[in-house]
């Protein structure tokens, strides 16, 4: 972990849905960051303003590299222009690796992790996760994961290409449309409940590793609904985001 700023360099960028947008940057010195991490940005305007905004990391492991995810709030004052405005070529001042709770390590100790890991994930509270799907399927960890991931319509997935690569190597995955589902999609689209938490997710009596983030509501509707299920409270880790 660090607390200075470093200035990255954009390197590429990518439409994931309407409104969100992965950013890929070269950060020279950027330590490394384990998977849930997340990292600030700070914008500076001519006028000596400035903005700072956390961001949950999408990559994870070594490398002077940093791939981040943001959806656009339409009132935002850093998203938008991340989502909209900043091109390859861009710099951006960046701190961190930051955070060590909300984190998921493929060994710990030189031993490879092998509990059942459940991730909860409603719109953009993807990333985080994401980043642990990727070091899971980059090491030798023979840890079972189960992502339920909530959006309003297929094309508000953030990643949806790469976990369908993903998915069937130690990784199964449940999703809820809670606008419009695909056509022919087996259950009507509605929000998550209980009853989908309960057939969806390792059940309590595993022990599982459990990571939640998403809108707050979202977050606290689904915690809430783990510990009724069994799941210690301590045992539910949760991430929540509003405005940026």
């Amino acid at each position: 972990m660090t607390s200075g700023w470093k200035v990255g360099t954009v390197v590429s960028t990518r439409t994931e849905t309407p409104t969100g947008r992965s950013i890929t940057i070269d950060v020279p010195g950027w330590p490394g960051n384990i998977a849930g991490q997340h990292v600030d940005v700070r914008l500076s305007a001519p006028d000596g303003y400035q903005a700072v905004r956390s961001y949950s990391i999408a990559s994870a492991g070594d490398g002077e590299w940093v791939q981040l995810a943001v959806d656009k709030l339409p009132d935002g004052e850093v998203s938008p222009y991340l989502v909209d405005e900043v091109q390859k070529g861009d710099q951006l001042e960046l701190r961190g690796p930051l955070g060590g709770w909300f984190v998921w390590r493929p060994e710990i100790d030189g031993v490879p992790q092998a509990g059942d890991v459940q991730l909860i994930g409603g719109g953009s509270g993807i990333v985080p996760l994401i980043a642990m799907i990727r070091s899971h399927a980059a090491s030798e960890s023979t840890a079972k994961f189960r992502l339920l991931y909530s959006v309003r319509t297929p094309e508000d997935a953030f990643f949806a290409d790469e976990l369908a690569r993903l998915e069937g190597d130690g990784l199964e995955i449940t999703w809820v449309y809670t606008r419009q589902a695909p056509e022919g999609w087996p259950t009507p689209a509605g929000r998550v409940t209980l009853d989908a938490l309960r057939s969806a997710t390792f059940p309590s009596s595993g022990t599982p590793a459990v990571f939640v983030c998403g809108p707050t509501g979202f977050v606290e509707s689904v915690a809430t609904w783990l510990v009724e299920l069994g799941h210690e409270p301590a045992a539910v880790k949760t991430e929540r985001f509003g405005g940026a």
